[in-house]
């Protein structure tokens, strides 16, 4: 009795100090994995879908989890997160219910291990009705704004704890290098430095409240390594790629969001070079854990482990695709619509197929983070955080954001921007399309069911017409994208005998993932056969492009007198348009991807010298490789930007020093404008061809008309690295060529 009086109070001193220790939580970890049995651990790598606890699964609207279902998972199965919505958003009253329901139940368990619940809150909180959704983040590249991004990803994360959520499926670090990838949009673009940048910088901003702050939420890097790198551009197929080449494009953006503190991680659902990355080893442990020093949890995409079996055709059975996938390094899968996970693994395990070590391994991972999130000590919504949702800021922040998105392309005879008093006709099926502006996951997986965004939601035709009146508006088209009325011909050039302008709105609606998959990036037929009609009009024609990717307009664009990028720029995308078009804010945004002009050369911008070389005979050789319809980081204003001479602070940069490069840029319009200063280097001779350029730096300027400002960047030897033959990241002496705008310098670069 005595030994056992000691035990309870040694336990209770124990707990006391967990408790005024709550960094102690390596201890706290330990102490709970011992007293875990096989089918408590299993559980906790087990991920299942929402419709696995509501009622009417895959079926249910409503959100309404049915006790029964809700039981079999925690009790039963003991699973150790849940996620996704079933059938669209919810309200944050609903979300923060079910929370509590799941929480209430897990409070029944042996342990009272809580569960992590995660949703895919990719430009705003995706499944939370009313939620703010911002540009997607092929536009927030274009902003060039880091900033920018951050607040982005604070409002984010402040709506998804609002809604009770802790676990945020993003951001998307995926390079951007195939356009025809359907999840191009969620990218930062085709550029190495753009993506790290404004990763990192949303990564800090999830997370540097501090995880169990009611303002922060975990967030998940994602795909793991070169998902979007398709061969064929299909989603979840193939990649094949030298390793040298993974290392320069594909695996900064993770290394430096690693830097900058991400919790989780999902994986590619692909495979490189014949090895699905959910079964890769090399690439799961040797280089994520032990190269890139990432601690936090490995989560699979959707139905990633049995798949190995089902698809990828490596493992030949189920139980060995949970083998495989388990021992690469895989912490938690998102199995997730059965249990099968479960009783596969609680198999291997007994079979000595999967050591224990490993689960024990993955599993304190995982509780290491719900300790971080603080959901051992408050597993339920925080009222704190309700009072975060909604507010009118975000939406001046949604705002800005489209604002700075928008990028003209082109403005012939300065036909932009439009007098207020033009009657204009405004047509397309972009034109009174509020999903084309928002893209996918937008309310819904695909974004494309109108019926759950914001009532206040505006087209671009609804913003066109506050802002210059119904009386200057001619209107041809329907709501919906896809309504036949949006592609007659007949009925565009009838309505463009009363007006002055063809705002012409094309480009594509929402899509998410592999429903997105196309053959070609050509716009349909039914929307160049629309344009070429505009044009027939003999009225100056402006097209609109709300689109997620690139698609060709080339046939059409020497008869257009201007054209401005949209992007899926979110729930302010149509008031930021009308403003740009109207000339009440000033284009800012630059393209993050080469906008190709044919599908036979999709160069990109850090190409190779010899792609530039165009050779029939040797007297022939011509140096228009790269020739893009619109390049890299193009995009114009209505007022003129120009440079004076680059100055370098040495002829030279030594070892592990700085030199500094500063040049004056002059605002020579007549309006104020955001300008973005971008820093390119080139190395004349190295060990591996050198690209023609890479953007190593970018700072966005304001200047007021007349106004000039002397920008500053600092470069070291990291910024002019590159991986090398042996695969390691070097950075050899040699000249180097530095460029901005119309501008070049030169230095020597010595060890």
């Amino acid at each position: 009795m005595k030994r056992l009086s000691v035990l309870l109070i040694s336990l209770f001193w124990l707990n006391l100090s967990f408790a005024q220790n709550p960094d102690n939580i390596a201890q706290k970890v330990d102490a709970l994995l011992k007293q875990m049995t096989l089918e408590e651990k299993v559980g906790q790598m087990t991920q299942v879908t929402m419709a696995l606890i509501t009622k009417g699964g895959w079926a249910n609207q409503d959100g309404a989890v049915d006790p029964d279902a809700l039981k079999k998972a925690v009790m039963d199965y003991k699973v150790g997160s849940i996620l996704n919505t079933t059938a669209h958003a919810l309200s944050p009253e609903t979300w923060r219910l079910v929370q509590s329901q799941i929480q209430d139940q897990c409070k029944n368990t042996r342990l009272k291990i809580p569960v992590i619940y995660g949703l895919d809150g990719i430009h705003g909180q995706t499944y939370t009705l009313n939620a703010t959704l911002f540009p997607q983040n092929i536009a927030m590249a274009a902003t060039r704004n880091p900033e920018l991004a951050q607040k982005a990803a604070k409002v984010t994360a402040m709506e998804l704890r609002a809604s009770g959520v802790r676990w945020n499926f993003a951001p998307v670090l995926d390079c951007g290098r195939q356009p025809l990838w359907s999840r191009f949009p969620e990218t930062f673009g085709e550029d190495v430095y753009i993506g790290k940048t404004m990763g990192s910088a949303v990564v800090k901003a999830y997370q540097e409240d501090g995880l169990k702050n009611p303002t922060a939420v975990a967030c998940c890097m994602k795909h793991y390594l070169a998902y979007s790198a398709s061969r064929t551009g299909k989603d979840r197929t193939p990649s094949y790629i030298p390793e040298i080449e993974l290392r320069e494009f594909y695996l900064p953006q993770f290394r430096a969001a690693i830097k900058a503190g991400a919790a989780t991680i999902m994986v590619n659902s692909g495979d490189i070079n014949g090895t699905p990355v959910h079964a890769s080893k090399y690439l799961l442990t040797d280089v994520l854990r032990k190269e890139l020093g990432f601690e936090g949890v490995i989560v699979t995409d959707w139905e990633d482990v049995i798949r190995l079996h089902t698809r990828h055709l490596v493992a030949n059975t189920p139980r060995q695709a949970v083998v495989m996938a388990i021992n690469a390094g895989i912490d938690m899968s998102m199995v997730p619509g059965d249990y099968s996970f479960f009783d596969l693994l609680k198999e291997a395990v007994q079979k000595g197929e999967v050591p224990m070590s490993r689960i024990d391994d993955a599993v304190r991972r995982i509780l290491t983070l719900k300790m971080k999130l603080g959901l051992f000590d408050n597993p339920y919504p925080e009222k704190e955080a309700a009072a975060n949702f909604g507010k009118p800021e975000y939406q001046t922040l949604a705002l800005d954001a489209a604002h700075e998105a928008m990028t003209l392309l082109k403005n012939t005879d300065n036909v932009l921007p439009l007098t207020k008093n033009k009657k204009v006709l405004v047509a397309g099926p972009a034109a009174q399309s509020i999903s084309a502006l928002n893209g996918c996951w937008s309310y819904t997986w695909q974004g494309n069911n109108e019926s759950v965004y914001p009532a206040d939601s505006k087209s671009i035709l609804q913003a066109i017409t506050d802002k210059i009146g119904a009386s200057n508006v001619v209107v041809a088209g329907a709501k919906g994208f896809d309504s036949p009325d949006n592609f007659d011909t007949d009925k565009l050039k009838a309505a463009a005998a009363n007006a002055d302008v063809i705002v012409l709105c094309l480009g594509e609606n929402a899509y998410a993932e592999s429903p997105g998959n196309t053959r070609e990036l050509a716009l349909p037929d039914n929307q160049i056969a629309l344009a070429e009609a505009a044009i027939a009009t003999g009225k100056p024609v402006v097209l609109v492009l709300s689109e997620g990717r690139p698609r060709f307009i080339t046939s059409i664009e020497p008869q257009l007198k201007g054209i401005v990028m949209a992007y899926w720029s979110g729930r302010k995308a149509a008031e930021a348009l009308a403003d740009v078009l109207f000339g009440d804010y000033n284009p800012d945004g630059r393209l993050p991807f080469s906008y190709p002009r044919s599908m036979g050369e999709m160069v990109l911008y850090d190409r190779k010298h010899t792609e530039d070389v165009r050779e029939i005979f040797n007297e022939n050789m011509t140096w228009d490789g790269y020739n893009p319809l619109f390049p890299f980081g193009y995009g114009l204003s209505y007022t003129n930007f120009s440079y004076g001479a680059i100055q370098l602070s040495s002829n030279t940069l030594n070892g592990n020093g700085k030199l500094t490069v500063t040049i004056t840029v002059n605002n020579e319009g007549t309006r104020d404008g955001k300008h973005t200063v971008e820093l390119y280097t080139h190395q004349q001779y190295a060990s591996i061809t050198p690209s023609t350029e890479r953007l190593r730096a970018f700072k966005k300027i304001f200047l007021k008309a007349g106004e000039s400002q002397t920008v500053t960047f600092t470069l070291d030897k990291n910024d002019l690295a590159f991986v090398n033959a042996e695969l390691k990241t070097v950075t050899e002496p040699g000249d180097f060529d530095v460029m901005i705008g119309d501008k070049k310098a030169s230095f020597a670069y010595m060890q």
